[in-house]
């Protein structure tokens, strides 16, 4: 029976078994088969089938065995297979930048660049000096993969040419072609990602790098990158709030194609839009739909222009626009909430709204913006389940806590009330409007000596308001401490010889305790003579505690919509 096994049957079902178990990720039963199968004599060839082991440890984070199997499965292969080599050596120096040993790394991929150079593995070999910190070896090697052919480069060329000779249209689409394109859009978007990498690092200025960067594309003809360069150079101009620099760089695009040009003017409408120039804002944004009326963001971006004139149905219509190009353009649909809340529209709003919270659920200000519009129309219990999710995201916002206790007051719950504006006051004890509400609630509670701290530390923030002296001292009379009171009174009286109030308190304290008070009813009946007596008396009969005065600080601006990165 020995005789008659099929040695080659058994090796194709014992390899097909282990990738079958690989592509299960039953790694173990796997990594078993393989073992068996490369320790078998009989199977001469078998040893390549450590990279797929070699595959497995790396998948599973064991990066050292894993270099350990691609090795071995190098000294296996023979000279002639020289594209597999390469190939093993690309998943060696993958490991070893997984394990952060970089210079390791490097030293794989040279010997890649050397016998067989690429574009990825050329990226890979720059991203490893970057991470060792040698700038010069990286403009060594970024000037080397701009000397490697693009894919397809002969093709095209010959195309070119048949096309010039013949005068005919250029041959139908195929296979190969789509797959050539393919892989010279990957080799552009490594060389790309290369010089945006490299750029603000090589040299000592980070305008000298872009310099350098852009000097070495010129030279090796690399057009388009190197106007998406010209926009990173512009985007760092926009970080450092150089506007003006920017919009220069942008200006330079306008003679270039309109792809570029409409993304240079949208870019160019957005700062205008941060300086405050809304006409010139206006202008380019026009110009950005007009090269490319499908850029969403040069929508959004023309949509705020007219936001800002209070032309709320113009910009309306923009943001509505925008998101028929872009369906989840989220500043179109933030933007488009906050016109509809504007024009008083809060079911609009409310539906904006939810659509972008479902798209960015842990959001703040989308959170904050549907409680909002929940309590201007009066739903305070929808709008206290939308701060209260707010909460969660905030915690420690004490604008939004006071907002919560402001809320269960006008729903008469006062307890839920003092518990969130307690909570508003932990983390922001300097809120006059806390304070405030916090110290009538206790006076009105009879709690007069938790309600004179409270008082106290208000007269400290505003030591200029006469009201927080004439409050403490209130609470004073109220717990029968009279003397204190009538100390506190005099003290403000001399602080503020022309307040009608603290006259009236003097007077009325010094009748109940017996004492002279003409000269203070003299100088009250002197002030009365010459103004009207004020209508809202300091008294606890006029004062309730009420809605916080102080709006949370997300105001209702719109978001804008820049071409390079997304300003907020």
């Amino acid at each position: 029976m020995a005789d008659q096994v099929n040695s080659e049957l058994t090796f194709c079902v014992c390899v097909n078994m282990a990738n079958q178990y690989q592509a299960n990720k039953l790694y173990k039963e796997a990594l078993n088969t393989y073992t068996i199968i490369v320790k078998n004599k009989n199977y001469p060839s078998s040893g390549r089938l450590r990279v797929n082991m070699g595959n497995i440890y790396y998948h599973q984070r064991n990066y050292p065995l894993a270099i350990k199997m691609y090795r071995m499965a190098m000294d296996t292969l023979p000279n002639t297979n020289k594209d597999m080599k390469v190939k093993i050596l690309k998943n060696i120096g993958h490991a070893f930048v997984k394990l952060g040993q970089f210079q390791e790394a490097v030293d794989t991929y040279e010997n890649i660049m050397e016998a067989q150079p690429d574009h990825h593995t050329g990226f890979n070999l720059i991203v490893g000096y970057y991470g060792l910190g040698d700038y010069e070896k990286m403009k060594k090697w970024f000037s080397k993969i701009l000397t490697i052919e693009m894919p397809g480069t002969e093709e095209m060329e010959e195309e070119a040419l048949v096309t010039d000779v013949s005068n005919a249209p250029p041959p139908k689409s195929d296979p190969l072609k789509e797959y050539l394109k393919e892989q010279r859009e990957k080799c552009y978007k490594y060389v790309a990602m290369a010089a945006k990498l490299m750029a603000p690092v090589i040299e000592k200025t980070v305008l000298g790098g872009y310099d350098w960067v852009l000097e070495a594309l010129k030279v090796a003809e690399y057009p388009t990158i190197e106007s998406e360069i010209e926009l990173s150079k512009a985007v760092y101009f926009i970080k450092r709030k150089e506007f003006e620099k920017a919009i220069e760089l942008f200006k330079g695009f306008e003679k270039k194609d309109k792809v570029k040009m409409a993304i240079a003017a949208n870019n160019i409408s957005f700062l205008y839009y941060l300086e405050r120039d809304y006409e010139s804002a206006e202008k380019y944004a026009q110009i950005a739909t007009q090269h490319d009326r499908y850029n969403a963001k040069a929508l959004v971006n023309k949509g705020n222009c007219f936001f800002h004139k209070e032309e709320y149905d113009n910009a309306k219509e923009y943001y509505l626009e925008a998101i028929g190009v872009e369906a989840n353009c989220i500043e179109a649909i933030f933007n488009l909430g906050l016109v509809n809340k504007r024009i008083g529209n809060y079911e609009e709003a409310i539906q904006a709204f939810d659509k972008l919270q479902t798209i960015l659920p842990s959001n703040p200000e989308v959170i904050y913006q549907l409680a909002s519009i929940y309590e201007m129309c009066g739903s305070n219990q929808q709008a206290i389940k939308w701060y209260n999710i707010l909460v969660t995201r905030v915690p420690s916002d004490p604008s939004v806590l006071q907002k919560i206790g402001s809320l269960h007051y006008k729903e008469k719950d006062e307890i839920q009330a003092l518990h969130f504006y307690q909570e508003s006051y932990r983390y922001y004890p300097s809120n006059i409007d806390t304070l405030s509400w916090l110290g009538i609630y206790y006076a009105k509670s009879d709690l007069h000596e938790k309600a004179i701290q409270f008082f106290e530390r208000a007269a400290m923030i505003q030591p200029n308001d006469v009201k927080w002296k004439l409050m403490v001292g209130t609470c004073y009379r109220k717990m029968n401490a009279y003397q204190q009171a009538l100390k506190m009174y005099q003290d403000a009286n001399a602080q503020y010889p022309d307040n009608v109030d603290c006259l009236k308190y003097l007077v009325m304290l010094c009748k109940e305790l017996g004492l002279n008070y003409e000269a203070y009813a003299a100088q009250l009946k002197k002030l009365e003579r010459g103004m009207e007596l004020r209508s809202d008396s300091m008294g606890y009969a006029d004062l309730e505690p009420g809605a916080s005065r102080v709006p949370m600080q997300a105001p209702d601006y719109p978001a804008a919509g820049a071409g390079g990165e997304r300003k907020r």
